[in-house]
């Protein structure tokens, strides 16, 4: 491992707000003056623990404006419930769109906060009657929730994925709908889309291939980006945290992932700008 990514220190984020928005983004901030890239996403598009997330590495080689707009732990709220955010993509040039998991969106079931996606408000009447034998109390977190539930009883579990699915399908349906610019929609991740729903802690959860083939109609094209098995077997390497973190930064993917986005990402993006 990096002598980098045991020292004490991580990566300064450079955290910044665009315009209205109260959502802080990873920076430097951008100028949105000239032509832009704009890029919406979770945790792999902020770049968590990599020095040069893709967005910049497309940056230097479109030699066009390329902000991150992507947001830890994020789920497609983030953007459904910012309007401010929807300007930004309609303005841009281009939209890259990565696909994040179901989980962290409200739905019938729950509420999460909306700018922190990965942060459990409240349950439902309806998801409190189906887990009576559950304290809600307990739960800050979206995910430490749903495992619980799963633990639970795995037969109730699959109502509350089948929630998240269909509650994920119409809130993408309705942000495209409201970005009729060029959108790019991004599949980045270890494995391909699934036939069916992997586990709470796969990234992203709950998603399946028809669930990302079922919006190929609302956008301008989709890239999908698989970890090679070098990619895979870096580890850790190349990535920058503080010691603390070291547990973190082993269950997410480092600069060789972001290096092949970006090589799958810069041919289309020319076609389009």
């Amino acid at each position: 491992m990096s002598f980098d990514a045991l020292s004490p220190c991580g990566l300064d984020y450079l955290p910044c707000r665009y315009g209205r928005s109260k959502v802080l983004f990873r920076g430097p901030r951008r100028s949105l003056d000239k032509p832009y890239v704009a890029f919406f996403g979770g945790t792999t598009t902020y770049g968590k623990y990599v020095a040069s997330p893709f967005s910049d590495l497309i940056e230097t080689e479109i030699e066009t404006t390329c902000p991150n707009l992507g947001c830890l732990n994020a789920g497609i709220d983030v953007y459904a419930t910012d309007p401010f955010l929807l300007d930004l993509a309609n303005n841009a040039c281009v939209t890259v769109l990565q696909v994040t998991s179901p989980r962290n969106i409200s739905n019938r079931f729950y509420r999460v906060h909306p700018r922190r996606n990965d942060r459990f408000v409240e349950a439902s009447a309806l998801l409190r009657i189906i887990y009576r034998d559950v304290d809600f109390a307990e739960f800050n977190f979206v995910n430490h929730m749903l495992k619980r539930l799963q633990l639970v009883s795995p037969d109730r579990f699959q109502t509350v994925v089948d929630e998240l699915q269909a509650a994920w399908s119409a809130r993408m349906r309705l942000v495209l709908s409201q970005m009729p610019g060029k959108v790019i929609l991004l599949w980045a991740s270890a494995h391909e889309p699934p036939e069916t729903a992997l586990e709470i802690d796969t990234d992203p959860a709950f998603l399946t291939r028809s669930m990302i083939d079922g919006l190929r109609p609302f956008v301008t094209d989709c890239v999908e980006v698989v970890a090679s098995p070098d990619a895979l077997a870096a580890g850790t390497e190349g990535m920058v945290f503080a010691t603390m973190d070291q547990a973190a930064a082993q269950t997410m993917l480092g600069p060789q992932l972001h290096r092949e986005v970006a090589n799958a990402l810069v041919p289309v993006l020319r076609h389009f700008i």
